[in-house]
């Protein structure tokens, strides 16, 4: 899902998952003690599309730890400008906010530290960029409460074709299998872009991929740890010339193909392969002419190994909370029982013990791949700036329009570095 509307369109898709009662563990989270009266209450502020996460977390709360969890939902917007608006006047009306990762950083001052509740057991069970992104300035002010990162979805039934086999082997000289290198993927895309279909897509409209060759090749994303902008130096330009290349195996109008776009184009059998959020996976819709032909893998590396973009959301404690308490006791059983999210619509979890629970289960062959991906040492979340979103709808959406539709890349980074560089003044 794109960068700003992650959550929104993350709802939209596939039918509804039946939530599932699950028995109640206590994994190791620090802080306070799991126990209250029974009018004890916590008010989450949460993006509408986030609300079905939560809402099997907040059942078992209400028994474990006797907590009335009440929810307060708004549209992506929405949220953000209630968030804005009530930070800034020192006066909120929640206790509990679900944050998206790029959000951390304009809300950092707002925010009460959580570092008690990251003890060591706790942080080996959270994939280390969210660790990280997790930490700003020195303390923990978000828990991860579900994540999510690209891998390779394919059509497992073109890919086992006999007649496939042989023809791609005889072609390429190796065999038809689901690619472990961009070289392969290239190779595959070509190939299946034939009688109506195209081997892959190009999502013109975001950033994320694009970006996640770039973790690739070894380079920080846009900006390297000082706050230096890298955007255009070979690593850019090479994971930029290498995207722009996979057009000539993509449908037409790469410009202005986004999540939506991509996933209809494969659902509905035009294109063979994808890279797209593992959540997809599991909401095919019955009736989709791919339906229970799928196969799921690992993101592909490159020269820096495998690598993705998370598209993680926390859960933080407002300073102006006078409910601090409460609200901490919820984060922690948010985490305890983090894996009841995977029961949810949308299926996802922010802990790996969580998604290794699942993994081996039928119907969630993306878990593995997905955690791969999320546990790559190359992999990163976005950069750590108030700006970030200004950047990306400003400058790397219309540079990768520009670029897959026929624009120089070399010319076109120099442009974006220059443009950032002014946003960043």
């Amino acid at each position: 899902m794109s960068t700003r509307k992650p959550m929104s369109r993350f709802a939209t898709i596939g039918g509804l998952c039946a939530v599932a009662a699950l028995t109640v563990t206590s994994c190791g989270a620090g802080g306070p003690a799991a126990s209250g009266g029974a009018g004890d209450s916590v008010t989450v502020l949460v993006e509408a599309g986030g609300h079905a996460e939560l809402a099997g977390v907040a059942e078992v709360c209400e028994t474990s730890a006797g907590l009335d969890v009440k929810f307060v939902e708004l549209p992506y917007d929405g949220l953000f400008n209630r968030l804005s608006s009530e930070f800034s006047a020192g006066t909120v009306s929640f206790d509990v906010a679900a944050l998206d990762s790029v959000w951390l950083p304009s809300f950092k001052d707002a925010l009460e530290p959580i570092d008690e509740l990251f003890t060591d057991e706790v942080q080996q069970d959270i994939f280390p960029a969210l660790v990280e992104e997790a930490n700003v300035e020195g303390h923990f002010i978000g828990m991860p409460a579900w994540t999510n990162a690209e891998i390779i979805l394919y059509r497992k039934d073109l890919f086992e074709d006999a007649e496939n086999m042989a023809d791609f082997e005889a072609e390429y000289g190796y065999e038809l299998a689901a690619p472990t290198t961009w070289e392969q993927y290239r190779d595959i895309s070509e190939f299946f872009t034939r009688d109506g279909m195209y081997g892959t897509d190009v999502k013109g409209a975001v950033e994320t991929e694009w970006l996640a060759h770039v973790l690739q090749a070894g380079s920080p994303m846009v900006l390297d740890e000082d706050g230096n902008v890298v955007i255009d130096n070979d690593a850019h330009r090479e994971a930029l010339d290498f995207y722009v290349g996979l057009t000539e195996s993509a449908p037409p109008g790469a410009a202005q193909v986004d999540w939506a776009a991509a996933q209809n184009l494969f659902n509905q059998g035009k294109t063979a392969m994808t890279r797209f959020w593992a959540h997809a996976y599991r909401q095919i819709p019955d009736d989709a002419t791919v339906a229970g032909k799928v196969g799921a893998a690992a993101m592909i590396g490159g020269s820096a190994g495998v690598a993705g973009v998370p598209g993680p959301w926390y859960l933080s404690v407002p300073k102006a909370t006078a409910n601090t308490e409460n609200a901490k006791r919820f984060i922690e059983c948010a985490y305890e029982n983090n894996s009841l999210g995977i029961e949810s619509s949308l299926g996802l979890a922010s802990r790996i013990s969580a998604f290794e629970e699942y993994q081996d289960e039928e119907g969630y062959e993306s878990f593995g791949p997905l955690i791969e991906t999320l546990n790559a040492e190359a992999t990163a979340t976005r950069p750590a700036t108030e700006k970030w979103q200004q950047i990306v709808d400003t400058v790397l959406i219309p540079l990768l329009q520009k670029a897959v539709a026929g624009g120089d890349t070399e010319s076109l980074l120099a442009d974006a570095k220059q443009q950032i560089q002014d946003l960043l003044k």
